[in-house]
């Protein structure tokens, strides 16, 4: 069974940092593209970043392109999201995500996913 652990949201000023982590549970990590979300109330979930299971690709959304970095360490079991330069619009819940190994459907389609952690908070204060 899969499960996913989100930590290191929290409460940031504009122009700040953070790092988030999703720690995985069971087999084939190693073989799973693995993505962030996130749904800030009111609003749809909306894709963020997404890694391949080897780590060589990487995926963004327009909006945090250039600002946020997604990588993995397979050896931990864990995708990283690195968020620099943060705006107040990027205050949501920020969802890990997986699906089944060796699926590289469409990486920004929230309904390709099978898996999700439970969400960590990151609120940016203007």
């Amino acid at each position: 069974q899969v499960q996913l652990v989100e930590s290191g949201g929290g409460l940031v000023q504009a122009g700040g940092s953070l790092r988030l982590s999703c720690a995985y549970s069971g087999r084939t990590f190693s073989s799973r593209v693995m993505g962030w979300f996130r749904q800030a109330p009111g609003k749809e979930r909306e894709f963020v970043a997404a890694i391949s299971w080897s780590g060589d690709n990487t995926y963004y959304a327009d909006s945090v392109q250039g600002r946020f970095t997604i990588s993995r360490d397979n050896a931990k079991n864990t995708v990283y999201l690195r968020m620099n330069s943060l705006k107040p619009e990027d205050t949501a819940a920020y969802y890990c995500a997986t699906r089944r190994p060796y699926y590289s459907g469409a990486y920004g389609a929230a309904d390709e996913y099978n898996y999700w952690g439970q969400g960590t908070q990151v609120t940016v204060s203007s």
